[in-house]
Formats: structure tokens, C-alpha cells, sequence
């Protein structure tokens, strides 16, 4: 028995390494120089330096890049849930005419990949005024996103009994009073693990953001991409971007990793 622990801690050790291993190497390069990157192969730096996060912080194209993609993350999100939670207590608690053929037409706009929507979404910006804007991105990101957001918030309402409904009627509550101080507590875990899968989609998506930005709205993502000079990519800062890039989705699943426990234990993640 102790000899099967021992293997299986072993082998769980390699894999948390294996995970580990480029995200040690990407914090390793941002402590280098480019010539110390491309030049030789080392562990950890020989001549250590934060000038690449200096260039981020004091760069205003660098910044205002996590600004922007913390804006319209931040924007998609509200307007994700906003929309999801009324539809899926729609889905959960009535039954009417094509209801699951429009469930499943939901779903299948999540599966649609984002490059068949980036043309369409520019010249319908492009015509209305809205390129190059934050609500313009939060707004294609939705369409993503609310379909996701409404699968998972459904499956937790299901699991709120609808006796619950009947009792607070009975008890003189109007629908806007009864959802928001009574049902929506009991499914704040459905409501913490739609807003990461939200937030993290949003957050890592590239094509839409990068399409319809250009410079007023652009996303670190699209920076990242368009970051080349006259001797080539900067790999040092690009580094330091990656890393710096990383922290705002690990905090976020710092503070709700106990709804995505939950979420997994109810079988809608």
C-alpha cells in the first residue's frame, strides 16, 4: 500500500512539474536580457533585470493595454450575466414551444468558432460607429458567452426546488424582489462559476479583440501581437507581458475555485 502511495505521489509530482515547467520558463526569460535569451542557454538569469516590466509599466501602450482588456473582460461579463440569468430561469422553470430546440441552438453558437464571426462583426461595427471601442468587443465576446453562461446557471437553478417560487409568492414577493433576495443566493455558486468562464474567455480570447480594436481600445493580447521592431521581437518584455498577463485569471480562480468545486460536483463543468 505505502509502495502504491509512493508511485502515485511520484507520478503526481512529474505531471504539477511538466504543468509548472512553462510558466517557470516564461517568469525566467522575463528576467533576461535579449541577448542573454537568444544568445545562451541558462536555468534561471545570469544577470538578473526588471527592465522588461519597467517597459510595461512606463510604456502607455503596454498599460493601457491591460486597461483596456480589463475594461471590456469586466463589460462582458455584467452584460453576460445580465442576459443568462433571466433566460435560464426561463429554460428552468417553464416548459414552452421549441424550448429545447432553442437550447440547443444557444449551444451551438459557444461551439461556432470566433474567425466566423470577425468579418461580420467589423463591417457592422465599422458602419454604426463602434470600432475600435471597449463595448464592441464586450458585445462579440456575449455572443460566446451567454450561451455558456445560461447552460451552467441552468443547471443550477434545476436544483433549486420550485416550491421556493410557489412559498414566496405566497408570501406577497413580487418576482424582481423574490429573484434577486431569495433565489439568487441559493445559486450564487452557479452565478461565481459563470462569471469566471465569462472572465476567462474573455480574457484570453485573441482574434475579435485584435479585429475589432485598433488603437483606442486595443487589448494586451493584440499588443503582444503587434509588437515588433526594427530588430525583430522583443522577447524580454513579451515575456514579462505573458507573465503579468497570467495574474488577473489566477486571482480570479483564486476567489472562486470554491464555485468551480461545486460546479464540478454538480455535473455542469
Amino acid at each position: 500500500m505505502k509502495k502504491r502511495f509512493n508511485k502515485s505521489a511520484l507520478i503526481m509530482t512529474f505531471y504539477i512539474v511538466f504543468l509548472l515547467l512553462p510558466i517557470y520558463w516564461l517568469i525566467n526569460m522575463s528576467l533576461k536580457t535579449n541577448n542573454e535569451i537568444l544568445g545562451t542557454f541558462s536555468l534561471w538569469p545570469q544577470n538578473l533585470t526588471f527592465a522588461n516590466y519597467m517597459v510595461i509599466f512606463t510604456d502607455p501602450s503596454w498599460y493601457w493595454g491591460y486597461i483596456n482588456s480589463i475594461i471590456y473582460v469586466v463589460m462582458n461579463t455584467v452584460i453576460s450575466l445580465a442576459v443568462a440569468l433571466p433566460a435560464a430561469y426561463a429554460f428552468s422553470r417553464y416548459n414552452f414551444m421549441g424550448d429545447k430546440h432553442l437550447f440547443f441552438w444557444l449551444l451551438t453558437n459557444r461551439m461556432a468558432p470566433p474567425a466566423v464571426f470577425a468579418l461580420p462583426f467589423f463591417q457592422l461595427y465599422s458602419s454604426v460607429g463602434l470600432f475600435d471601442t471597449h463595448i464592441a468587443v464586450a458585445l462579440a465576446h456575449t455572443l460566446f458567452n451567454v450561451p455558456l453562461a445560461v447552460w451552467i446557471l441552468e443547471g443550477f437553478m434545476r436544483g433549486v426546488p420550485k416550491e421556493i417560487d410557489e412559498t414566496a409568492y405566497i408570501d406577497g414577493y413580487g418576482f424582481f424582489k423574490f429573484f434577486f433576495k431569495i433565489f439568487t443566493p441559493l445559486i450564487s455558486s452557479g452565478i461565481g462559476v459563470a462569471a469566471f468562464f465569462c472572465f476567462m474567455f474573455s480574457w484570453v480570447e485573441l482574434l475579435l479583440s485584435r479585429t475589432l480594436t485598433a488603437v483606442d481600445a486595443k487589448s494586451i493580447a493584440a499588443t503582444m501581437t503587434r509588437t515588433v521592431s526594427a530588430s525583430g521581437l522583443d522577447w524580454g518584455v513579451l515575456s514579462a507581458a505573458g507573465v503579468l498577463t497570467i495574474i488577473p485569471g489566477a486571482l480570479v480562480i483564486y476567489f472562486v475555485r470554491h464555485h468551480i468545486a461545486k460546479g464540478f460536483a454538480l455535473g455542469r463543468v
